[in-house]
């Protein structure tokens, strides 16, 4: 495409079953606003487009889960998710959400119109269904074993171990999670968007048409799922939460969440062209538009061959330009995971670390998986505050600003005769706004954000080099040309950040006293950006150090969520513990014969040379006996001296790593995965035997 009129950019809809954490941020939304904002300065028609993702069987899944209705948790969720947004100045020019109005009736009008046009084939086929609950099971609904990897609790939509995409029906051992019980299969009707109609359009689209421009994991996902063969797929569900499917036969069911969700981006844009005025067909149907969708890995499948497929058999639309999808960031080398809370909530981040949102813009910038899964540290966070925002921008702009308040009580002094260095320096600020443009323009943003620190970086040298504080003695003149210089460098940060810390890039504008006119291009085609005699206003920080004991705090909030997580995981495991079967019948002559007697542990000892083992000394009441037992993964041996017990006396003496067992302690399980004695109550004299 030619110099495109106007820009459509999408961030993926968040979804409203909980809040947004800094995955989210990294993947999606700091990328899509860096792009926007980029656009913005450079002048260029821009809408932003995003809002909440309020259908699908998860959200009534958690209703059910919490008491309340889906309308509550959806209503929850988009307030959270739309504050986090405002919070860390996301700057979308519209944020809906699904469950509005014009959506429905925008989803409502496309499923239509394709179901018009003969786009969908209608297919009786058997569905798992749950006979006590009186309904089909949406994807979500069930859980198996996965056909692939035999992952036991795969959805039946997709393995979260494996990541393999597949049917509910193609799960090994299906079992409903409203009942539990084991589903049978039942006919029901539904619309299918049949992909591999559309295929060849794909191959020449994609494969042909973005090999050079589109990032390698996002083509190569493509392709592999072109090469292994589109089949068609369900646009519709069996469920009471969601768009009502419009068409005859519809009743009782829904449009699937993975077509409708996309189509929230074009009545988000309906909502906002509405309000500013605009034709929002312009943004959507017009060649001379270019439009780009920000998404994780996940959602390449959706936006890639789904959504275009869908464009394309509606008509009318634009297919979009580039679709740069990141990979996954991790959480200190772990997988980042909403429902273990192994994650970095945005709203309780801005509790913790207020007024820095910069810092982890900054930092999800750096580290962003663009092109890798990559690992998000608290130490690395505090490192790229301290050693990079504190260190090298912060000190920069502290220290030319404080000087020029010392020196010249705010105001910018008349330079003097350039030397070759300040020539170099200033020539070198005007190709700044280029680099950085094009690293972003090939969405390259952690390229970009070095740059901008590279920015920094050459205005602390040039200081460090010129040293106005050592010269301020010997050349007063020469001084208002180096604090000239260092003037026009900030300045130049305080617009070239905006896409990155956009409120460090206010603060800095507040500080510098520039006109918010001062746009992109003005860097590299203005001589001046801060005249001779214009005022600037008192130092303040931009950023603050962050110290040791606020990393360990989170470290110590993560430690705890992993040890709890770990008791969990232990405790479901017990639960889900098959019971052993009742042992062969025996009559009560043979029963009669054990001997079961209260005793008391008087001295332990760890067995040498074992991991599991115990040697005790029992007082059971007839004799003091020793006795071997596997409880040391369990119990120290000091914890349970005194420890009342039953033994089972009468069992037939054995030796056991060389040591002589004369009996056998009763012992269960516990929920934990421990052991637990079999005990009385209350304290009872020793010999006393257990019927």
């Amino acid at each position: 495409m030619n110099t495109p009129k106007r820009y459509t950019i999408t961030a993926a809809l968040p979804y409203t079953n909980g809040p947004i954490h800094i995955g989210h941020l990294a993947g999606v939304y700091v990328p899509a606003d860096i792009y926007a904002r980029f656009l913005r300065l450079t002048g260029k028609d821009v809408a932003y487009i995003c809002g909440s993702d309020e259908h699908g069987v998860a959200i009534p899944m958690r209703a059910k889960k919490e008491g309340v209705s889906p309308q509550a948790i959806i209503d929850k969720y988009h307030g959270i998710i739309k504050q986090s947004f405002v919070d860390f100045g996301i700057s979308f020019d519209n944020y809906s959400r699904t469950s509005s109005k014009i959506h429905h009736e925008t989803a409502a009008a496309f499923f239509t119109k394709m179901h018009h046009d003969g786009e969908f084939i209608e297919e009786v086929s058997a569905q798992l269904y749950d006979a006590e609950a009186n309904q089909f099971l949406a994807d979500r609904f069930v859980v198996g074993t996965c056909p692939k990897c035999n992952f036991e609790e795969s959805y039946g939509d997709q393995c979260e171990s494996c990541g393999t995409s597949h049917n509910a029906t193609d799960l090994i051992n299906p079992k409903s999670s409203i009942t539990g019980n084991v589903p049978s299969l039942k006919e029901t009707k539904h619309w299918f968007l049949p992909l591999d109609k559309h295929e060849a359009f794909l191959r020449e689209w994609v494969l042909e048409g973005h090999k050079k421009d589109w990032k390698p994991n996002v083509y190569g996902q493509v392709k592999s799922w072109v090469e292994d063969g589109l089949r068609p797929r369900a646009v519709t569900r069996d469920l009471d939460w969601g768009i009502p499917v419009p068409v005859e036969g519809g009743e009782g069911k829904v449009l699937y969440v993975w077509f409708d969700a996309p189509i929230g981006y074009i009545s988000s844009t309906k909502e906002w062209a509405a309000r500013e005025g605009k034709n929002w067909e312009d943004y959507w149907k017009k060649d001379d538009t270019k439009l780009v969708h920000f998404i994780g890995k996940d959602n390449i499948v959706f936006h890639c061959i789904i959504f275009p497929s869908m464009l394309k058999a509606h008509g009318d639309y634009i297919l979009p330009e580039n679709v740069p999808a990141n990979e996954f960031l991790n959480l200190e080398g772990n997988k980042l995971s909403t429902s273990k809370n192994w994650a970095v909530w945005l709203h309780e981040y801005l509790e913790e670390f207020p007024g820095q949102q910069d810092v982890l813009r900054y930092t999800l910038t750096a580290n962003a998986p663009e092109s890798k899964d990559n690992d998000f540290t608290w130490k690395d966070f505090q490192a790229k505050n301290n050693n990079e925002l504190v260190a090298i921008f912060g000190n920069f702009i502290n220290r030319v600003v404080v000087l020029t308040n010392k020196y010249y009580t705010g105001e910018v002094p008349l330079p003097g005769a350039f030397t070759t260095i300040d020539e170099d320096v200033l020539a070198a600020v005007k190709e700044f706004p280029n680099s950085i443009g094009k690293s972003i323009e090939r969405y390259r943003f952690r390229e970009a954000s070095q740059e901008l620190m590279n920015l920094a970086r050459l205005g602390n040298k040039y200081l460090a080099d010129e040293e106005p504080w050592k010269v301020i003695k010997v050349d007063a003149a020469r001084v208002q040309t180096i604090m000239y210089v260092a003037l026009q460098i900030s300045a130049a940060l305080a617009v070239v950040s905006e896409p990155f810390l956009p409120f460090t890039s206010t603060k800095l504008k507040t500080i510098l006293n520039i006109d918010k006119s001062l746009s992109w291009s003005d860097i590299h085609e203005k001589e001046v950006l801060l005249a001779a005699k214009h005022q600037i206003n008192k130092a303040e920080l931009l950023f603050s150090k962050i110290e040791d004991k606020s990393i360990e705090a989170q470290l110590e909030k993560l430690l705890a969520t992993k040890i709890a997580n770990a008791s969990e995981s232990s405790a479901e495991a017990q639960e889900k513990k098959v019971v052993a079967p009742q042992k062969e019948v025996i009559d009560f002559e043979s029963f009669s014969k054990l001997d079961v007697r209260v005793g008391t542990i008087i001295a332990a000892e760890k067995v040498a040379k074992t991991k599991k083992l115990l040697q005790l000394k029992v007082d059971v009441g007839i004799d003091v006996r020793t006795i071997v037992s596997g409880i040391a993964e369990s119990f120290s041996p000091e914890d349970i001296i005194g420890q009342q017990v039953s033994v089972l006396v009468n069992l037939a003496p054995r030796k056991i790593r060389g040591v002589e067992s004369q009996g056998m302690i009763l012992m269960t399980d516990t929920p934990d995965g421990k052991l637990a004695f079999v005990a009385p109550e209350r304290s009872i004299k020793n010999g006393q035997e257990v019927s």
